[in-house]
């Protein structure tokens, strides 16, 4: 595939009547910012967060299992991806041990990867083999603790995601709950994460996901319940973690609800992105290379309803913007100087997408 043309993959929920498979492809020519047509790339049950391979010819996928007794529980898949074709084959899957599943990672090695259940409150490690098959769990932590102040999400621990460090010495839990960045020591060897501390967020904002600075040197975190971006400063040694700055995800004087969902960082360095869903908007901040902190652009509507998900393409030319509750795939241009998004118009059936995924 060329430079500018990209596979991308769509994990969507998958109803009983049909409406949705699992998994989706869908091409986009980066130069012209079109898409084609979503096409059923893998058959698998409510796949909400995909990953790739640090290899590039793998994609790991959260899903469901059922077990011996009828219940069913969270499971995680491999698939072997055939980079020319977009093709995914079944490699094969675990069962993660928890609830419904919500975020998953791979260590840089390759050999290691990790799930979140939000629903079960933990945290599960396998060890993944040379030919990319999962084996099985090795690890499963159920963090526990004092919890924030929002009752009616605040209920139980809420593991939401997973973020490896740039050097893979550690790995950063947002515990939605406990208003809490968990940090843990990873020994890819074994598969494994060894409490290595904490740090708070503030009450009530509810930790969702997180990126890192390319340096590793700072740490940002979408808050779902407080419609917040927060950065820390990171300890690359310790993995220690130092509130630094909080800015809003909403305009000045909005009174409506909203919650947020994804972050991402342009592969330039230069911007961080956020996703609002209730004001149904994309936030875009210029960052600060030195001080890391970030000072906002624009917030602009996001052409659907529910953005759950978001991703940059490779280059950072284009946007793709998931809306889970509109089922659509909405398409931007990015402005690589300014940050600044363009909507394109274009809009491709996406039947509650809730993943994006650049596989190229």
């Amino acid at each position: 595939m060329t430079s500018d043309h990209h596979q991308v993959f769509l994990g969507c929920y998958t109803p009983k009547d049909g409406a949705s498979r699992g998994l989706y492809a869908v091409r986009l020519n980066a130069t012209n910012a079109k898409l084609g047509d979503p096409v059923l790339a893998a058959e698998t049950a409510n796949p909400t967060f995909a990953v790739l391979h640090p290899n590039g010819r793998l994609v790991y996928a959260l899903g469901q299992c059922v077990d011996a007794a009828g219940r069913t529980g969270g499971a995680v898949s491999a698939f072997a991806l055939d980079r020319d074709s977009g093709a995914l084959a079944a490699l094969n899957a675990q069962p993660t041990g928890g609830g419904g599943t919500s975020h998953l990672a791979v260590d840089a090695t390759g050999r290691m990867l990790v799930t979140i259940s939000y629903s079960g409150g933990d945290i599960a490690t396998f060890p993944l083999g040379a030919d990319g098959r999962i084996g099985a769990r090795t690890g499963q932590i159920k963090p526990s603790g004092p919890l924030g102040p929002v009752k009616d999400r605040q209920d139980k621990p809420h593991p939401h995601s997973v973020t490896f460090s740039p050097d893979n010495r550690h790995a950063y839990v947002c515990d939605l709950a406990q208003d809490k960045i968990l940090c843990y020591r990873v020994d890819p060897a074994v598969a494994t994460l060894t409490p290595a501390g904490d740090c708070p967020a503030r009450p009530g904002a509810g930790p969702r996901h997180a990126k890192f600075s390319s340096s590793g040197r700072f740490f940002y975190v979408i808050n779902e319940l407080d419609s917040t971006v927060a950065t820390y400063a990171c300890d690359i040694e310790s993995g220690a973690l130092t509130p630094k700055q909080t800015v809003p995800t909403l305009p000045a004087g909005y009174a409506g609800t909203n919650i947020c969902a994804e972050i991402r960082i342009h592969p330039n360095g230069r911007f961080v992105y956020g996703s609002n869903r209730g004001h149904d908007s994309l936030a875009v901040y210029a960052r600060d290379a030195a001080e890391g902190t970030l000072t906002l652009v624009e917030i602009v509507p996001c052409g659907g309803q529910h953005p759950r998900n978001f991703a940059l393409s490779p280059g950072g030319e284009v946007l793709l913007c998931a809306n889970r509750d509109t089922n659509n795939l909405t398409v931007f241009r990015v402005n690589a100087k300014t940050g600044r998004l363009t909507a394109t118009g274009q809009s491709v059936p996406a039947f509650q997408a809730v993943c994006v995924l650049f596989a190229s």
